[in-house]
């Protein structure tokens, strides 16, 4: 079965920065397509960022531009999402979700900016 189990979530004050990690198992990594999708207080999930299998391509939101980085470590079969410049606004439970398989991890990871 495929499983995400994301982690690396805290409290962090505005400015500040936060490595969110996703362990993937039950799929071949280096193919694995990952959003991390998030859900703000009262508001509906939000995609945030993609890294596409193989070629490593990214994509983020525009409101994280520039700011959060994706990438993987294919040794570890673990994604990060590196939060920089962290803002207020970016205070939600992040996910981390395969494409393919439509998997979202289960457990989520809280990021709380204040």
């Amino acid at each position: 079965d495929v499983q995400l189990v994301e982690s690396g979530g805290g409290l962090v004050q505005p400015g500040g920065s936060l490595k969110l990690s996703c362990a993937v198992s039950g799929f071949p990594f280096r193919r694995a397509t990952i959003s991390w999708i998030r859900q703000r207080p009262g508001k509906e999930l939000e995609w945030v960022s993609t890294i596409r299998g193989n070629t490593d391509t990214t994509r983020y939101a525009d409101s994280v531009e520039g700011r959060f980085t994706t990438f993987r470590d294919s040794t570890k079969d673990t994604l990060y999402l590196q939060l920089n410049d962290l803002r207020i606004e970016d205070t939600a439970m992040y996910y981390c979700a395969e494409l393919m398989t439509g998997v979202i991890g289960g457990q989520g990871t809280q990021v709380t900016v204040s």
